[in-house]
């Protein structure tokens, strides 16, 4: 059953009968865990409704990690007192706003609050409260976004809201449960009429991911009322072919600049600044980027922007107020990796060999994923190993919970991704150990960087020459396309592998993954190069390592080739040159 089709998934849900009894305090915090357990169910068919050519989905992934973040504050209030109507929203409020993890992530905690705020001054919520509860969700969703664009989770989450405020005034003694089915309805046709509004969606064959979250929302409220299973997410969503000028033509805004999918960078922070400034803050922003979200209020705001000019996003703020928890996400190579990392609410600090409990001089926490790159790492001594990827970054809590449990009072950390580094720059004013990040942006770059580590040496010059062996290295990797697309080098078909640099994004396209990795070795490996690192993950074979070992030998026959086995998901071929 597809998210798309509303006549199949009404037929699934029983008919609505009786008066169902008004929402508790205890029904909000139900709802709030089936929300939860619905998207972490549904994220991975969420993500893939992502309109990039490689797999980069993330919403599903951040909009779980928001709801996961208000289920654990909504924990920590029942622990503090008794649970009321008042110190339930409030928790969710705050948790919501605290926890809000992407673009996603951010409406979905204005939607929440917008509902919280409504729902606050009741003991119960009968259908009319419910039915403005999620109007005011979403209008505080609409109002939190400097440029709404329609075909997105504000159209459907203003679909169930009007659906619902129907519902209650052709019938206003309704029951919560009618409304609340009403508002599902709306919100699934709004849903499946998301292509049609935003032609990179029709292009892509899909409906909008974080629309499709809004429904779960209001499918995990139905399950609290009355038991109703959460229907499964599909995906792609659509039947539609794609087509590829109406991608082009997309990629601008009528006023000719860039769209929000070439935008290069996402930035968040937490901004403390009086409410007063925010609306020429959210100006300044304007100029400089799109998909601008600023939620919150009384003096502190959860701000978020895709922009080209990053030191531009961070110094507005700069000039009204104070930016914290700053993270920088690089949308081009942003890869959804959530199966190999560690739930957010477990630890981050992964099985450990016996060196890890030795005292050193200088000790190193590492950030990877998959269990060879994490042995190699682990074999060249570091102390540490974070679960992370480019989608599910480490939080500063992990890393600083990595840093502190390491027997050295000097730490220096590799992050192996540039969504990472902002993060783990944050860490060295959270303890008094000295701590030194490397800039590494990947596997290859953190290896080369781990060859120069002394467990004995100083940190000062143990970070001089890791940060020198990690410039020294090309870096470069090999995926496989999840849509059809275009690209610089010609277009691209859902099966096509490609090949990106870490500096020039996609330079090759080609059917057969042997094809690509000798393509991508041919765009990298130049005269004076020595050695090929080449790290096998997920789709790798024996053959094609093969392939790819002879062809070094006849084409680069100066370079020697070193084969690991990583196990890293979606890239079956990462490579490091030296």
């Amino acid at each position: 059953m597809s998210v798309t089709e509303p006549s199949a998934l009404n037929s699934v849900m029983p008919a609505v009968e009786g008066t169902r009894p008004d929402l508790t305090p205890a029904d909000l915090v139900g709802w709030i865990g089936a929300f939860r357990d619905g998207l972490r169910a549904n994220q991975a068919p969420m993500n893939r409704l992502n309109v990039y050519p490689v797999p980069d989905g993330d919403t599903g992934t951040n909009m779980a990690l928001t709801a996961e973040a208000v289920v654990t504050e909504l924990a920590a209030a029942a622990a503090a007192g008794p649970v009321t109507m008042a110190s339930v929203c409030q928790a969710i409020s705050h948790g919501s706003l605290m926890g809000a993890r992407g673009n996603s992530g951010v409406i979905l905690c204005q939607i929440l609050r917008g509902i919280t705020a409504e729902c606050r001054a009741a003991d119960a919520v009968n259908g009319q409260v419910l039915a403005r509860a999620l109007t005011a969700g979403s209008v505080a969703a609409y109002g939190a976004v400097l440029k709404p664009i329609e075909g997105t989770i504000l159209t459907v989450a203003r679909g169930g809201a009007e659906a619902a405020e129907a519902l209650v005034a052709a019938s206003p003694s309704v029951s919560v449960l009618a409304v609340a089915a009403a508002a599902r309805v709306g919100a699934a046709e709004a849903l499946a009429q998301t292509p049609e509004m935003l032609p990179v969606l029709k292009a892509a064959g899909v409906v909008d991911s974080g629309g499709t979250g809004y429904v779960v929302l209001l499918d995990a409220l139905l399950r609290r009322l009355d038991g109703r299973p959460i229907p499964e997410v599909h995906a792609p969503g659509t039947d539609l072919a794609p087509d590829p000028l109406a991608a082009d033509a997309s990629a601008h805004s009528s006023d000719g600049r860039k769209g929000v999918e070439e935008l290069r960078y996402e930035v968040m922070y937490f901004l403390e600044a009086p409410d007063s400034s925010i609306g020429g803050f959210k100006d300044a922003w304007a100029a400089i980027g799109d998909s601008i979200v600023v939620v919150g209020g009384d003096g502190l705001w959860n701000c978020h922007i895709h922009t080209d000019d990053v030191g531009a996003a961070i110094e507005v703020a700069l000039d009204i107020g104070r930016p914290r928890k700053i993270r920088v996400t690089d949308l081009h190579e942003e890869v959804e990796e959530e199966r190999w990392v560690r739930e957010a609410t477990g630890t981050a600090i992964v099985d450990e060999p016996p060196h890890v409990h030795d005292r050193c001089e200088t000790a190193v926490v590492v950030v990877c994923s998959g269990d060879g790159v994490r042995r190699l790492f682990y074999s060249l001594g570091v102390q540490r190993v974070v679960s992370g990827g480019q989608s599910m970054n480490p939080s500063t809590a992990q890393l600083l919970e990595a840093v502190e449990a390491c027997p050295s009072d000097s730490v220096v950390i590799l992050p192996n991704n540039k969504n990472i580094i902002a993060v783990a720059e944050q860490v060295g004013a959270l303890t008094e150990k000295r701590v030194r990040v490397i800039g590494t942006r990947g596997a290859t770059e953190g290896l080369a960087a781990a060859m120069q580590y002394d467990p004995q040496g100083d940190i000062e010059a143990n970070a001089t020459s890791m940060r020198a062996a990690a410039a020294s290295v090309v870096s470069g990797e090999v995926t496989v396309a999840v849509r059809d697309s275009t690209s610089d080098v010609g277009p691209i078909f859902e099966g096509d592998h490609l090949g990106l640099t870490r500096s020039g994004g996609i330079v090759v396209v080609q059917r057969e993954l042997s094809d690509a990795c000798t393509g991508l070795l041919s765009a990298m490996v130049a005269d004076g190069h020595e050695i090929v690192t080449v790290i096998e993950g997920d789709g790798a074979s024996a053959g094609v390592t093969r392939h790819i070992t002879e062809w070094l030998a006849d084409h680069r026959p100066g370079v020697v080739a070193e084969v690991h086995s990583g196990g890293q998901p979606l890239y079956p071929y990462l490579f490091g040159v030296e």
